[in-house]
């Protein structure tokens, strides 16, 4: 997934050439193109301190490069206004880049310091672009002639993704109210910030220390081991430390007999970043205030509308009507699910009424009463790099892939791992992928992928092809035993490397339009439908093996998993589309609601949250939506292409999941074009028909 950053200061840049300084190539090596094989950068040689003056060279090589369009006399067109714009700053986008991985994986203190001092830059920078009036006349100039110039039908969908994309920046706006955005930007800019620095310290700062082996009962062995490795980390020799890191809190939830522990687990988790120094509270009213201000300077009644009107929805009630046609049968099945947890709780001796930090226990419980399943039966088949063979020897057969290790490739973190993907035929190249698996303090939570290179023409005019990267926080090996991975963490791998696989396959000319350049309601049907191929039958045969006898999972336990698919989806789907609905609520806010628990609960009650059930994430540790605007009013788009994608899985069942016509069109029309096209067509010609909300109820079990 992309993340932009937001834009700051507007600066004139025609009235005179700028002047470059020097640039020290030969000491800093964000200056100049890595002289590596495939452009990987030298890890190795890029420091913290590289950062600030490569970022500045680069703006002003932009200034440059911006200068030269605008003072070009001849009429505006395509070659001479929006090609330019495709590499405007290499230097730039090398630096930003490089930036954006540190920043996100290996946030030190040092790195957050220098991104205070970065972040300003760079919204400066990218307003320098788009609230230029001349450059976006030159824009509107090709713009409104696109008709009649000749253009390809992808050059003109480029021309109009430019214009478009200049208006939502405020490009046509007065110089009053284009002062007024910068401003609103610049503050939204810090607030964005500090939440991040909030949150990440906050993360860093809980954990709970277990004194009593006791108080470890039911804890899978994996788990046990990590949280004393952790104490061993930390000094505290023989004693146990859990963490708020989904490696080590989920399965204290999940598993832990002790009900003390969970509920401390949980409580922790659900305050996050909402008390003391590292408190988010604050800012949180701010950010939706000042998003209300830059949305009626843009001419919108709310930042809902703004950020749905460019998108698949178009309207926040459509997200809304969308999320509720899942969310309605979601609650009801939730509650079918509760009555069991209180059914199996009251037959086992529990003399109390199911709590949020019982849902996760007894839903293990009454699946493993109903089923026969039990989660820590099928991590000793899920070691990492099992689960690695099935990813890769699936994405060979559908789209003709292989991936081939470069051991030798630079690395910012001895841990992770580097791959050459490679046209299985010829042997081609095609990307640079590689992963960053494990949990540290300086990486923030979750899991995502994003780009160092994106493909398309690149600087030097030719077509360059893509390094692609996946972060995550899976299970680290402990214990002398490999990582071995939990159901979930398993779909996430896949889903992640789903992103990626839309990276590295586009063949699109230009890289705005490129990989997963496409509308945000739209970004997630690749991911999210490359997870279903992880507990395929065929497919866990071919790489679940246990551990240590190396034997194949057997029959009966995929049998076990397959029942299981759907078993707690309702749970599953209320805290996601809640945490959806929270979001749209918090986009149709007026600024007015200071009290932010007191605005969550007001939302619960209106839309019929159980008690028994969290929304996925609570507003102060809600990085996706004030984090950045990356998903800000925008996290319904994860059910929104669960539609699409259910729908899509629904024709790879009908053929055959690696049916070679159906993955082929799959690939040409989804993951090779792009943004070239509307998304709704790309899909309407992959599917044969508009997506159908039926095809993910009857797949979440919640007709």
């Amino acid at each position: 997934m992309k993340k932009t950053l937001l834009t700051l200061g507007v600066a004139a840049i025609t009235a005179l050439a700028p002047t470059i300084p020097a640039m020290a190539e030969d000491s800093n090596p964000l200056m100049q193109p890595y002289p590596t094989k495939y452009g990987i950068p030298t890890f190795e040689s890029i420091k913290t301190e590289h950062f600030v003056p490569a970022i500045k060279a680069g703006i002003e090589e932009q200034k440059q490069n911006l200068y030269n369009i605008v003072r070009n006399r001849a009429m505006p067109d395509f070659d001479n206004t929006i090609l330019p714009l495709e590499n405007l700053a290499p230097t730039l986008d090398r630096a930003v880049a490089a930036f954006n991985l540190y920043r996100e994986a290996l946030s030190t203190p040092e790195m957050q310091t220098i991104s205070d001092e970065i972040v300003p830059l760079l919204n400066e920078a990218d307003n320098m672009v788009m609230l230029d009036d001349q450059l976006f006349q030159r824009v509107k100039q090709v713009y409104d002639r696109r008709d009649e110039m000749g253009l390809t039908p992808v050059q003109k969908r480029l021309v109009e993704k430019y214009y478009k994309r200049f208006e939502r920046q405020g490009a046509a706006l007065s110089p009053e109210k284009k002062e007024q955005l910068v401003k609103v930007n610049d503050e939204l800019s810090k607030l964005y910030l500090q939440y991040g620095k909030n949150l990440l310290a906050a993360m860093n700062s809980f954990f709970i220390t277990v004194y009593d082996e006791a108080d470890l009962a039911g804890l899978p062995e994996s788990s046990v081991n990590a949280a004393a490795e952790e104490a061993a980390s930390r000094g505290l020799d023989g004693l146990w430390v859990f963490t708020l890191h989904g490696p080590s809190r989920l399965p204290v939830l999940q598993f832990a007999d002790n009900r003390g522990l969970r509920e401390a687990m949980y409580k922790g988790y659900t305050s996050l970043a909402s008390t003391g120094e590292n408190s988010n509270l604050d800012l949180i009213p701010q950010i939706v205030k000042l998003r209300q201000e830059k949305a009626k300077i843009m001419g919108f009644d709310n930042y809902a509308q703004m950020a749905t009107a460019p998108v698949m929805a178009k309207t926040p009630e459509a997200a809304e009507e969308l999320l509720m046609q899942v969310f309605t049968p979601a609650v009801k099945r939730s509650a079918q699910e509760v009555a069991d947890m209180q059914a199996y709780a009251n037959a086992h001796g529990g003399k109390f009424k199911i709590a949020p930090w019982d849902y996760y226990y007894y839903a293990e419980k009454v699946k493993k009463d109903k089923y026969d399943f039990d989660e820590s039966e099928v991590r000793p088949y899920f070691a990492l790099d099992n689960v690695l063979k099935g990813m890769f020897d699936s994405a060979e057969k559908l789209y003709g892939i292989k991936m081939v290790e470069m051991p030798d490739a630079p690395k910012y973190i001895d841990e992770m791992k580097v791959f050459d993907v490679q046209d299985a035929k010829t042997g081609e190249h095609i990307a640079v992928w590689w992963y960053d698996y494990f949990p540290r303090a300086t990486k923030r939570q979750g899991a995502w992928m994003e780009e160092i290179v994106s493909q398309g023409i690149g600087p030097d005019g030719k077509i360059q092809r893509p390094i692609v990267y996946n972060v995550g926080n899976f299970t680290r090996p402990s214990g002398g035993n490999p990582s071995l991975l939990t159901l979930d963490e398993v779909e996430t791998t896949f889903h992640e490397f789903g992103h990626a696989l839309q990276g590295m396959l586009s063949q699109v000319e230009y890289p705005t339009l490129a990989g997963t350049n496409v509308d945000r309601d739209f970004v997630e049907v690749c991911s999210q439908i490359n997870e279903h191929w992880a507990m395929e039958p065929e497919v866990l045969k071919s790489y679940a093996r246990h551990y240590k006898t190396g034997e194949p999972i057997p029959d009966d336990l995929i049998e076990k998993i397959q029942a299981a698919g759907t078993f707690n989806n309702g749970f599953a789907i209320t805290e996601l589309a809640g945490a959806a609905l929270l979001d749209l609520n918090w986009g149709k806010s007026d600024g007015s609601d200071t009290d932010v628990m007191a605005f969550e609960d007001a939302v619960s009650k209106k839309i019929g949250m159980p008690a028994e059930v969290t929304y996925r994430y609570r507003s102060p540790y809600f990085s996706h939506i004030f984090g950045d605007e990356g998903y800000a009013s925008g996290y319904y788009t994860y059910i929104w292409a669960q539609v699409l994608e259910a729908d899509g899985w629904d024709l790879f069942k009908e053929k055959g999941i690696f049916d070679p016509k159906t993955a082929a069109s799959f690939k040409k029309n989804i993951m090779e074009s792009g943004d070239t096209e509307d998304a709704m067509v790309l899909f309407e010609r992959f599917r044969g028909h508009k997506p159908q909300t039926s095809a993910l109820l009857r797949q979440l079990g919640l007709e």
